[in-house]
C-alpha cells in the first residue's frame, strides 16, 4: 500500500474506502455482515482510511463501519460528518441544515456511540450551514478537538471563501468534493487553494458514481431507490452521449492492460500528491480492481492525452440533482 498526508501531517493510505453504498444511496442496503467482512478485508489489503457519515442510512452505516473497524480501531482513519438536520433521537430527517454549536456537540456524541470509538479521527462539515457563521463552526470543532474527541478538522463541498475563513479558526486537514474525470470543477479554484494553504483533498465520487467503469450505458437498468434515477447526468440520452468520455478511458486501459476504472483512479492520484481518493463499493474484487490503480503508471504524456481528450469532450447533464446542488456552497 501506498500513503499520502493530508494537511496537518494526517497519513491515510492512498485510497481510502467510500462507505455510503453499504447502506444507501445506491439501492437495497447491502447485508451488514458481509459489508463488514469487506471492510476487514480492506484494511487487510493496507486500506487505512474509512468514509462514513451520520446521514447516511441515518445512523445505519456509522453503525456498520463501528462494528468493522472496532477490532482494529487504532490502525486505521475513520472520517465521518455532521451538518444535515437530523433528529437523533429517531433519525428522521428535518430537511436542511443544521451546524449550530450545539448541534455538533451531539451529534459528535452520538457518532462517538455508534462509530464504538472515544475519538473520531477527521471530522467533516457535510455541507456549509447558511445560516451558521462559519467561524462558529470551525469554533465547535476546535472545542472538540481541544476535548480529545475529534483530531482533525474537514469541509465536503464548500467554497474557497468559506474554508479560507474556517481555516483561519482551526486549521483544515481536508477538503472532500466531488472530483474526477467525469467532473472536473475543483481544478480551476479549490486545487490551487488547498496547494497554497496546505490542505489535504478527498474526491468522492472519483469514478463517477460508477459510470467511468464502463460498466454503465444507456440501457443500464438502476434500482428504483438507487439516486442515480434523479441525476441529470445519468439520464439514459446524457448516459448515451458521455459514453464518448468512457471510450477514452477504455483506449487508454486496453493499452496499459488495465480497466477503465484503474485509469480513473490512476489519473486522479497523479493529479496531486495530496490527494487521496475514497472510492467506494459492496464487492471485494472491485476493492481489489481499485487497489490496483496504485500500480499502474501513466506517464506524462498519457496523462496530458487523457486530459486534452476528455477536454474536447462537453459532458452533458448536471452532476446532482438541482435541489441537491443548491446545498453545495461551490
Amino acid at each position: 500500500m501506498q500513503y499520502r498526508q493530508l494537511g496537518q501531517g494526517l497519513e491515510v493510505s492512498a485510497l481510502g474506502l467510500g462507505c455510503m453504498s453499504m447502506s444507501s444511496a445506491y439501492g437495497p442496503a447491502a447485508e451488514p455482515q458481509a459489508m463488514i467482512k469487506l471492510i476487514r478485508s480492506a484494511h487487510d489489503l493496507g486500506v487505512t482510511h474509512f468514509d462514513t457519515a451520520e446521514a447516511y442510512g441515518p445512523f445505519a452505516n456509522e453503525q456498520l463501519v463501528g462494528e468493522a473497524l472496532q477490532p482494529i480501531r487504532h490502525q486505521v482513519v475513520l472520517a465521518t460528518k455532521f451538518g444535515f438536520d437530523i433528529d437523533l433521537a429517531t433519525g428522521e430527517r428535518r430537511g436542511g441544515t443544521n451546524s449550530r454549536p450545539e448541534h455538533i456537540r451531539a451529534v459528535c456524541d452520538a457518532a462517538l456511540q455508534r462509530l464504538r470509538t472515544d475519538y473520531i479521527d477527521l471530522f467533516y462539515q457535510h455541507r456549509v450551514d447558511p445560516a451558521v457563521p462559519i467561524e462558529d463552526v470551525a469554533g465547535a470543532v476546535k472545542d472538540l478537538i481541544a476535548a480529545g474527541k475529534v483530531k482533525h478538522f474537514g469541509l465536503s463541498e464548500a467554497s474557497v471563501q468559506t474554508l479560507r475563513r474556517a481555516h483561519a479558526i482551526q486549521p483544515l486537514t481536508a477538503v472532500q468534493s466531488e472530483y474526477s474525470l467525469f467532473w472536473r470543477g475543483p481544478e480551476a479554484e479549490l486545487l490551487p487553494t488547498l496547494q497554497e494553504l496546505g490542505i489535504g483533498f478527498v474526491p468522492f465520487s472519483p469514478l463517477g458514481a460508477g459510470f467511468l467503469t464502463g460498466k454503465i450505458d444507456e440501457t443500464t437498468q438502476f434500482d428504483a431507490s438507487d439516486f442515480r434515477n434523479s441525476v441529470p447526468r445519468f439520464a439514459p440520452a446524457a448516459r448515451k452521449a458521455n459514453m464518448a468520455l468512457v471510450e477514452v478511458i477504455k483506449a487508454v486501459a486496453a493499452g496499459k492492460n488495465a480497466t477503465p476504472a484503474q485509469v480513473a483512479l490512476a489519473w486522479l492520484l497523479a493529479q496531486t500528491p495530496w490527494i487521496a481518493p475514497i472510492p467506494g463499493t459492496t464487492k471485494l474484487h472491485r476493492l481489489q480492481e481499485n487497489l490496483g490503480a496504485l500500480d499502474l503508471v501513466l506517464a506524462d504524456a498519457e496523462l496530458k492525452a487523457i486530459t486534452d481528450q476528455i477536454a474536447r469532450i462537453e459532458v452533458q447533464g448536471a452532476r446532482l440533482p438541482e435541489a441537491v446542488l443548491k446545498m453545495t456552497n461551490l
